[in-house]
């Protein structure tokens, strides 16, 4: 009897740049109705923004994040990022993506951490339906709405027993993994801690850490304000508020 063939996966792959990129397929396949599956090292708020207005129609969503902290799961973005911070967006979306957790997904934590992405998107046994995988983890970068690394792998099903066989394989991984609500109430809190409104002051002490923070023995007034200028023995500097010299010490450096 002749050996049965292994089915061969002859995927396609995605460059990530112009219109080939990861974000360009998802919202091909997430129209309604549709589910998505997705397991990433890296979870940011800003990639969930570019397709919120999919996410929230979707049917079901299964997620496997790592068991992290915040910061290592990257959810306020990374350097590339910086224009989507500027919008002064975070606490709002912070808010609607608990909301979306909380009515849509299954999210289950991986002991360690993920060396790969992959996003299982739309609906099973339709031709509007992908498996994504790679490094493409669930961040501006990994979808492509910001540079990444060009050298970076993508690669994306075409035939329905590709999808399949990555499909069985997500789904082993995520039937391996704790049922346990505890990671989804952990990622819920880290989302709410960003949500809540925080002291005006943290703004003003965040800035003195971050401006002296490097500099340890080496802070001396002096070299920020010298007296022989004669600028502390002005009535303008000694009507000054603290913060308002400190702010301008910081101006002299």
């Amino acid at each position: 009897m002749a050996k049965q063939e292994e089915p061969t996966l002859r995927m396609k792959l995605i460059k990530n740049t112009g219109s080939d990129r990861v974000i360009d397929e998802l919202r091909q396949t997430l129209a309604p109705p549709s589910s998505l599956d997705l397991a990433s090292p890296a979870f940011s708020l800003f990639a969930f923004a570019e397709l919120r207005d999919l996410l929230e129609k979707l049917d079901a969503c299964r997620v496997v994040l790592p068991a992290t902290n915040g910061s290592e799961l990257g959810l306020t973005g990374s350097d590339t990022d910086r224009a989507f911070r500027n919008r002064l967006q975070l606490r709002w979306l912070a808010r609607e993506c608990a909301t979306w957790i909380r009515k849509k997904v299954e999210l289950r934590g991986a002991p360690g951490f993920l060396p790969q992405s992959i996003l299982i998107a739309g609906k099973p046994g339709s031709e509007q339906h992908r498996v994504i995988t790679g490094n493409c983890p669930f961040t501006t970068e990994g979808l492509g709405i910001t540079p990444g690394n060009q050298f970076s792998l993508i690669q994306s099903s075409e035939k329905p027993e590709e999808s399949a066989i990555l499909g069985s394989w997500f789904t082993s991984l995520w039937n391996m993994l704790p049922t346990s609500d505890e990671q989804k109430a952990a990622f819920l809190s880290r989302l709410q801690e960003l949500a809540d409104p925080k002291a005006p002051s943290l703004i003003y002490y965040l800035t003195l850490f971050h401006v002296f923070k490097n500099l340890g023995d080496e802070l001396d007034e002096e070299r920020i304000v010298k007296s022989a200028t004669g600028i502390r023995n002005t009535t303008v500097w000694k009507k000054l508020f603290k913060f308002q010299r400190d702010g301008r010490r910081r101006g002299h450096r």
